[in-house]
């Protein structure tokens, strides 16, 4: 059984996904922004197994390090790593927010959060291979503007998710290949289109799909080998955007991640 921390858990598919990984008889270690709802969510799942909750802001990158260093020392044995959290496009029109750090707020969460997380607990991932990274993605995508990653002209909130979430996956695929040969796996998906959660309710967006639909790709990944650097819809293997694989766009990408976590 594994050991496996679910950011964003406290709603939707992230709770969905715990309490089956709880049944199965996983530690289940759940992340939410609410201390009280963290705490909450964690003890319904003691009454079905073993779970622990961590807190922590995910826009503000001093949490994301705090986070993983409270899950580090208090679970040295973690081998999934499931990054869930993330903000979606907001209301209709909504103007551009700023993360505590100041930067664009769907970049920070959906982007910036998982590359910070993610690098600090892969030396534990590393140390108990074979270990999973599953990033929740999406099918919206939009290539990243690398002149102006933080989106300060003609801001839009649906183009800034699909921005983040296309970083997200070429990351995941220029990941892939730094963890070649480590016996640590990471990849990524777009669950389900426009599921049942808050997320797409607060976008005005009537669902199409319900978050046991989205949790069978993202349960596959974390508790199965499917190999690594790969990017799948559903449970079926897929394509991400074309520009997501190009090697000189990942390399624009990391300078310019590296860029804004450096400021």
């Amino acid at each position: 059984m594994s050991t496996i921390l679910i950011t964003g858990a406290t709603s939707g598919l992230g709770r969905y996904v715990a309490f089956e990984l709880v049944r199965c008889g996983h530690v289940v270690l759940v992340h939410g922004r609410d201390a009280g709802r963290t705490e909450r969510l964690a003890g319904e799942l003691r009454t079905e197994g073993d779970a622990e909750a961590f807190v922590a802001d995910l826009a503000s990158l001093a949490q994301v390090r705090e986070l993983a260093g409270h899950v580090a020392d208090a679970h040295p044995e973690l081998d999934v790593l499931v990054n869930n959290a993330g903000v979606g496009s907001g209301t209709p029109g909504a103007g551009r927010e700023l993360s505590a750090d100041g930067h664009e707020l769907r970049l920070a969460v959906n982007y910036l959060a998982p590359v910070v997380l993610t690098r600090a607990l892969l030396p534990v991932l590393r140390a108990n291979a074979p270990a999973r990274i599953v990033n929740v993605g999406s099918a919206g995508q939009e290539p990243l503007d690398i002149e102006d990653p933080e989106f300060t002209r003609g801001y839009d909130g649906a183009s800034a998710y699909c921005r983040s979430k296309f970083a997200l996956a070429a990351h995941t695929f220029a990941l892939a290949g730094e963890l070649d040969g480590t016996g640590v796996s990471v990849n990524v998906l777009h669950p389900a289109t426009y599921m049942d959660t808050a997320m797409v309710r607060e976008a005005d967006v009537t669902p199409w799909s319900t978050v046991a639909d989205g949790a069978a790709g993202v349960l596959a990944l974390a508790t199965r080998d499917l190999g690594s650097g790969r990017y799948f819809d559903g449970t079926s293997p897929a394509r991400a955007h074309e520009a997501a694989y190009d090697p000189g766009v990942r390399k624009r990408l990391a300078a310019v991640t590296d860029q804004l976590l450096a400021a």
